[in-house]
Formats: C-alpha cells, structure tokens, sequence
C-alpha cells in the first residue's frame, strides 16, 4: 500500500479544500445522526407509549439523564401547542435536519472534486514530465504499448480505485466512529455484540484484497500485452495487409485479450465480494442484537425506545462500514496500478544536468570523444555492447561522415552528443568542455538534428517547420521551406503552411516528410548539424535539390552525416568506417578506396547493386 500513499501525498496541495471537506461531512453525519435520534421519542411521547418524568429533570452526560431530560421537554411542547401543532413543529425540524443534511452532503462532495480533479492533474503532469526527461535508452527494449496502457489504462484505475474512494476515505471512517460512539453511549452491552463480529470480518476481506492487488498486477500487465498488439498491427498495417496475415495477429490479439478478460473476471469477483461479505456479517450483528436485545427488552432490562433507537442507528451503520469495504477493495487494485506508475516514476533518469551547469553559447574549435564505451539493456536487463573504446576528433568546420553495415553504432554514436544517452565509459567534450557540465538546454540548441524517422506532429506544416521556436515570420518559415525544396508542395496543399498533417505526417509523402524535417532544421541555424539518412526517403529529383540545399547549409558548419547511399558523402572532408561498435577506419574517399579495406568493399557492393538495378 506504500504506493497509495504515495498518491494520497498529493493531498498536501490541497489543504483548504480537504478542511472544507472534513468539516462539511461532519455537519452532515451530524444532521443525519440528529434526524433519527429525534423519530423514536417523538413516536413514543406523541402517541403515549412512554410517560414523561413528573418533574423537571438535571441535564447529565448519561444515557438515562438525556432521555428523561428530552422526553421532559417535549412532553411541554404537546401540551402547550396540542398534539396536531407539535407534529408540524417536529416534522419541520425534521424535513430540516434532512436538508442540511443533503445541503452540508453535497458540500463536502463539491470541495472533494478540486482534490480528486487535481491530484489526476498533477499525476498526469509528472508522469509526462518523466517521459520527456528520460533518456531515449530507458524507452529501448520496452513496449510502448505496456508504457501506453500505464498511462492510460492504469491512471484511469487510480482515478476510479484511490481518487473516487476519497469520499469513502473522509466520510465513511468518521460515519462509523460518530455511529459507534453513540451507539456505545446508548447501550454498550449491545454494542459488544456487534464487536464480535468485527475481526472475523477484516481477516476474510484482507484476505480477498491481497488475492485482489495480485491479479490486478497481471491483470495490467496483460493489458500491456494486448496494447502492443494494437500498436505493432495498426503502425505495421500495410505488412499485415501484404502478407496475409490478418488472422496470425488476430490470434496473437485474441490470446492478449482472453487472458486480460480472463484476469479481469477474477478482480471483479474479488472487488464484489468484500462489499456483500461486510453486509453480510454486519446483519448477522444485527441479528444478534435483535434476539439479544429484544430478550433484555421483554425481561425489562432495556427500555424499548432504547433499543429500538439503537436498532435503527446500527442499521445505518451497516452503509458505512460497507463502503469502508469497497473502499479498501478499490485501494487493492488501485494499488496494483500505482505501483505501475511509480516504475516510471521512480525510473533512473541517467541524464542529470550538474548544478549551475554551464551555458553552451558557441561552438568554437573541435568536438572529441574520448576512449567511449556503450551499451544497451535487453528485455533479460543483460548489457548488449554497441559502441567499444572509440576515439574521435570533429575538427570545427569539417563535414564529418560516418559509414557502416547496419548495427555497426552509428546512430549512437551521434545521439551521445546531444546526450540523448550518457556513455558508460569515457568522455564527449565540446571547445574541452565535457557536455555533463553544459546546461543541457543550451547543448541541444547548438545542435541540430534531422533523423531518418522524419518525425512530424499532428499539427500545421508552420508549427512543424517551427517546433521548439517562437516568434519565427512566414518569410523565414518560407525561405527555410525552399532550402530544403518543400516550398512548392506545401503551396500546392489545400490551407498551404496551415495545413494539418496528420498523425506522424500521414498526410504527405516520404519525401515531403522529409524535407519538411530538413526545414525545421535549418530554421533553427545551428552551429553543429546532424544529419542521420536525412536524404533517405527522396526520389532521384527531390535528393538533387534538397543535397544542394544541404550542402549551403553545411558551408562554415560542422556537419555530421550517417550515410547508407554512400555517393552523397564522397565530398567529405573525414568519412569514419564503424564495424561492430569500433572505428576501423578514417579518411577521406580517396584514401579510403586507396587502402582497400572495408570503406572499398561497401562502395563496390553499393555499385555492384546500382548496376544491378
């Protein structure tokens, strides 16, 4: 339960609203507890089933000195206002009594909605700043589908298991206690009848909520499982489509899905059971103090409108005691989805800027990496080597290309420099500074970026061209779209820089994707440019102006290329050979092909491949 109370700390945020709260739910209780103590002795005084004491007597703190004091009193007012006169008074205070009630009822509900409100607020808040400053490395290896049904799936079950039980949390407990201290004032011999049946009662439902929190946790777990599944077939439905194999993952969903249910079924059965368990043992109390009671009655030691009005009070608190159940039910599987956010969380950020960390505000000599070493976590949580001891200098000024067969660590070795990831081993430093001591921020705006992936957002081409800058004019948006050759098309397109693309650009082609990432990197005029396949989704046409466009942009900037079309980097002033996570290889193109080591046979099988074609 250590991570309930970690949610219910958010409840500091909000202390004039839970005041509120508390204190309107006790006015309520009270209200309520006023409207039935005051029935039994109207009924008995009113329709002469009880005689009132012959004279006045001293108000006590007892049971006895109370009912005489109270019978007394209004016994006085059916004779001064006759019988008729006194029902409407009584039945006035009454009809009062519950609307105050339900007046102070629903105040404590509307000061409980700004908590409950804002503790999803401030969760959903943190969980999406932690997913923005993890490193990229924690999100390798994992689902996004299990990530997505967290942060989905499982903070709905917090909103529905820990916030919505708030009431419950507040009102239910101070129910009970108000209940049970008058029932102890009115009889306490009876009262320790219903006491017996208390313990048997929370063993059987700690027990039922621990086999609760345990298949909840699977239960989200397997809900992971089938949000993969929706994810991988919708992001891959051409494959699937093309390859026939629409009933293979309907399968694999199908299973996902059946033991999800299949989970699922069994948390119901165990959420459902504790509220009619409590009920149940609460009547069997009743039904004790029925016989008992009833038995002191007739022997004359109770007198009746005692035990009828501790009958009547016992009965209410049955509710109470029931939703204290459920409520402790729903903080079972809440538990179960708390502790599936806090995994994210709790997770090792890795990526920690130092205090008063420098401010990067130019790049003025060289970039070096120093005897670095990198690897990944698999699924297992085993380390998988990707880079191994590399040394390299980037000179300022110099177009720096970097070549190999797939999963050679090309695309990590770039993305440690804008710490996308921190090496295990080993130094990056910039003009000798180590990036760890840059201002994160400030290294990132030095650096521009223009991945393979063409990531585009579900927003204008304007706002995508200008994404992470404010302020830019239409001129510069414009002119950064016909460097990178995307002008026309996007004129062409039917609300031209306004109009949507689509979910990860879905309304426009590779190429347009592309070179629509291209102009968002040049707006942003950085003085170190990272360029990973960023001509890779062009046709023939589309590359030969948007590499012109490229290579302007290059002029006095240092420029890393990850290239697999290995023509475009023959003017590289360094072209840097990687094999299985090492350097084997550096030079230009023709010392490269003069050594005739790996660069030559990846140009010749390249060639051999063209020719083909």
């Amino acid at each position: 339960m250590n991570d309930i109370y970690r949610v219910l700390r958010y409840l500091r945020f909000y202390p004039k609203e839970i005041g509120l709260n508390i204190i309107f739910n006790v006015l309520s209780i009270l209200f309520n507890l006023c409207s039935f103590v005051m029935i039994v002795p109207v009924i008995e005084l009113f329709f002469g089933l009880s005689e009132p004491p012959a004279a006045e007597p001293q108000l006590g703190f007892s049971q006895s000195e109370i009912t005489d004091w109270a019978l007394y009193h209004l016994y006085q007012i059916k004779e001064s206002h006759g019988l008729w006169n006194s029902l409407f008074i009584f039945a006035g205070i009454y009809l009062g009594s519950s609307l105050m009630y339900n007046l102070t009822r629903y105040m404590g509900l509307f000061f409980l909605s700004p908590i409950r409100n804002g503790i999803q607020q401030r969760l959903r808040d943190d969980l999406y700043q932690k997913m923005t400053i993890l490193p990229i490395s924690y999100f390798k290896g994992r689902r996004k589908g299990d990530i997505l049904s967290r942060l989905s799936g499982d903070l709905g079950d917090i909103e529905w298991s820990v916030v919505k039980t708030l009431q419950s949390l507040v009102k239910d407990p101070i129910n009970v206690i108000v209940f049970t201290a008058t029932l102890i004032f009115i009889s306490p011999k009876l009262f320790l009848l219903f006491v017996v049946v208390i313990p048997p009662a929370v063993l059987l439902i700690s027990k039922i909520g621990k086999s609760l929190k345990k298949n909840a946790i699977k239960g989200q777990e397997t809900l992971g499982d089938m949000m993969s599944v929706y994810k991988e077939t919708l992001d891959n439905l051409e494959v699937v489509k093309a390859y026939r194999r629409e009933e293979y993952r309907q399968e694999t969903f199908d299973k996902a899905n059946n033991e999800y249910s299949r989970r699922m079924m069994r948390v119901a059965w165990r959420r459902q059971a504790g509220g009619p368990l409590s009920e149940v043992l609460g009547t069997l109390g009743l039904g004790f103090i029925l016989v008992l009671g009833g038995g002191s009655v007739i022997a004359g030691g109770l007198h009746p409108s005692v035990f009828i009005l501790f009958v009547i009070l016992f009965a209410r608190l049955i509710p109470p005691i029931h939703g204290i159940s459920e409520a402790y039910s729903s903080l079972q599987k809440g538990s179960a989805s708390a502790k599936r956010l806090f995994e994210i969380m709790d997770a090792d950020e890795r990526i920690v800027e130092k205090p008063n960390a420098t401010v990067m505000t130019d790049f003025k000599s060289e970039i070096r990496y120093r005897s670095i070493n990198f690897a990944y976590d698999d699924e297992g949580g085993q380390r998988v080597p990707v880079l191994q001891n590399v040394d390299l200098v980037i000179p300022r000024g110099m177009k720096v290309a970097i070549v190999g067969p797939s999963g050679a660590g090309k695309t990590t070795l770039v993305d440690l420099l804008p710490r996308f990831y921190d090496p295990d081993s080993g130094v990056i430093t910039i003009d000798g500074t180590d990036i760890k001591d840059l201002n994160i921020n400030s290294l990132r705006r030095n650096i521009g970026v223009v991945s393979q992936s063409c990531i585009l957002f579900n927003d204008t081409v304007a706002n995508n061209i200008t994404f992470g800058l404010e302020g830019v004019s239409k001129e510069k948006i414009r002119e950064a779209a016909r460097l990178a050759a995307a002008d026309d098309f996007i004129m062409q397109m039917p609300q031209g820089y306004d109009t949507t693309v689509g979910d990860h650009g879905s309304a426009l082609s590779g190429g347009q994707r592309q070179r629509i990432s291209i102009a968002r990197a040049i707006l942003r005029n950085p003085p170190i440019m990272i360029l990973d396949e960023a001509t890779s989704a062009l046709d023939n046409e589309s590359q030969i102006a948007v590499q012109e466009a490229l290579d302007n942009m290059m002029k006095g900037r240092t420029t890393i290329v990850i290239a697999h079309r290995l023509s475009t980097i023959e003017n590289a002033d360094m072209i840097v050979v990687m094999d299985h996570g090492q350097i084997v290889e550096t030079g230009n193109h023709n010392q490269l092909m003069k050594q005739g080591g790996t660069y030559k046979t990846l140009v010749e099988m390249q060639n051999f491949g063209t020719k083909k074609q």
